[in-house]
């Protein structure tokens, strides 16, 4: 057979005899067997030819994978970039206009006497959220300031590299765990104080929901504290082992993403994940450089001392990233334009934060899409600078002051080009209309103590006749669009019970109804 697929213009035929002889005959050549060779075998494998054009569209589509994988970086950073500043904008909202607003609120408090009542509100669900943010932060800066950093610095110095990796790892899985939950302790927390008084109570009260509030801040303040101290001990370390260590836990996280099935939703979350961790490794890396120069009575050698090692960490984050949404996308058959949406979603949050008929404050918005809080982040971050900054006399107060005016400046400035970059790539994506659309109804029509949500599985159109709905694009479309598997068993489903409720199961989600903690309706194998 062998043989037969090397030379196809020769036949075998057997012998009419018992015996096992072959004998070859040829069609084209009546003495062909004595032109059967090993030299003649070598000739044909040495000048035998193919053509690619025969499978134009599997070698097209390989070279479309390669040209995918070299535009992922550019992409990548692009959304890595704008999710970047847009984190950064959120942070800055914390020490700049959140204590201007805190003090609008409480003047207006204390002139209701004088001004006398306005309105049906003495504070305005903004004001009431803002008013409770600063307290949080007063409350909770004040417990902070008995927790003793050194201390905790030479407790963690003291252990094992091993036993500190796994302490770092832990860390990590429970930052995650605290935002997920954080971010719902606080939306309870606004809801409750701010909550229609003509409706009927059905919570435990303000006061259990502030002080879970405070809690959950103070517990997740002390968790990044300790993540920030171990990579301050890894940084300080003599031989950087536990700092390579730390280093290779990010390549581990290419072996736990690359082969699992992303859809365009989940690769969002992944995103959005990965924007928040690499602007919270900014803020460590900055703490660490903040306590290091401190020790070393900010001597600015000391700062080049620690370049090398801040710029190694940067890089092996951003080059994880790289491979890891590269690969991704080539095992997923996921287009580098999708990364354009998602930075057109990114945008849609801030522009439509920016309404009229806004429902929530953007940096709020930012928190649940990417799970990025920034209260535990600033808290830490303000306990660190006022211990390591000694601020004496009449001209630190100027400094602090100056420096004070410099970061609203920057708070602005940033806002600026962030809302006009962020209108660009709404028009860009088609988005404008949904911008004029009405916020979506928060309040719920009950019927029998069930609300309207729970009843979707048995009356679908009454709930999109209630229910605004954001009117889909193309490339939301797109994206929501279900799985190859979940076509079929539509197609093939009966017209009995099993047809009907394939009928009426829940929509995907669309792409902006998406937060970092969403179970997207796309399912991961």
């Amino acid at each position: 057979a062998a043989f037969h697929l090397a030379f196809p213009g020769y036949w075998f035929i057997p012998a009419h005899t018992g015996t096992l002889h072959w004998h070859f005959t040829s069609l084209f050549f009546p003495s062909a067997a004595s032109n059967l060779s090993l030299v003649r075998f070598i000739t044909t494998e040495l000048t035998r030819g193919y053509f690619l054009e025969h499978n134009e569209a599997k070698y097209t589509e390989r070279r479309e994978r390669v040209y995918t994988c070299l535009r992922i970086p550019k992409e990548l950073e692009k959304l890595m970039t704008f999710g970047f500043f847009l984190c950064l904008d959120a942070f800055l909202y914390v020490f700049t206009l959140l204590p201007l607003r805190v003090i609008l609120a409480l003047l207006r408090l204390l002139t209701l006497p004088c001004c006398g009542l306005s309105g049906s509100r003495v504070l305005q669900p903004a004001q009431v959220c803002d008013v409770l943010k600063g307290f949080i932060m007063v409350l909770c800066y004040s417990m902070m300031s008995y927790v003793d950093y050194s201390m905790m610095y030479h407790l963690i110095r003291g252990q094992s590299v091993i036993k500190l990796y796994i302490i770092y790892n832990m860390l990590e899985v429970a930052d995650r765990l605290f935002s997920s939950f954080g971010q719902d302790i606080l939306d309870a927390l606004y809801w409750t104080a701010t909550e229609p008084k003509e409706k009927k109570r059905a919570h435990i009260g303000v006061i259990p929901h502030f002080l879970m509030a405070v809690l959950y801040v103070f517990l997740h303040a002390i968790l990044i504290m300790v993540q920030a101290t171990t990579l301050n001990v890894a940084f300080n370390s003599h031989n950087k082992s536990l700092l390579t260590i730390m280093m290779s836990n990010n390549f581990v996280e290419i072996k736990g993403s690359v082969f699992k099935k992303f859809e365009k939703n989940n690769l969002f979350q992944m995103s959005n994940s990965d924007i928040k961790e690499r602007f919270t490794n900014y803020i460590l890396l900055l703490i660490v450089c903040l306590r290091n120069m401190e020790q070393f009575s900010w001597n600015p050698d000391h700062l080049w001392v620690l370049f090398p090692d801040v710029i190694m960490v940067i890089a092996s984050e951003v080059a994880v990233d790289i491979v890891k949404h590269a690969f991704i996308t080539k095992f997923n058959d996921i287009s580098a334009d999708v990364y354009g949406e998602y930075r057109a979603s990114l945008a849609f949050d801030l522009v439509s934060s920016r309404q009229k008929n806004a429902y929530t404050d953007y940096s709020d918005s930012v928190s649940r899409r990417m799970g990025f809080i920034p209260l535990p982040l600033a808290l830490l971050l303000i306990r660190v600078v006022t211990s390591s900054v000694k601020i004496q006399g009449s001209l630190s107060f100027m400094c602090v002051l100056l420096f004070y005016l410099g970061m609203i400046t920057l708070k602005v400035l940033n806002s600026i080009v962030l809302l006009g970059t962020s209108c660009v790539f709404v028009k860009e994506a088609n988005m404008e209309e949904k911008l004029f659309d009405p916020p979506p109804s928060a309040v719920s029509s009950h019927k029998g103590g069930i609300s309207l949500a729970s009843d979707s599985s048995q009356n679908i159109d009454m709930e999109e006749s209630s229910v605004p709905t954001f009117p889909k694009s193309d490339s939301d479309t797109f994206l929501t669009t279900p799985d190859e598997e979940d076509d079929d068993k539509i197609i093939n489903a009966d017209t009995g019970l099993e047809g009907d409720r394939l009928k009426h199961r829940t929509p995907k989600k669309d792409l902006l109804e998406i937060d970092r903690f969403t179970i997207c309706g796309n399912r991961i194998d």
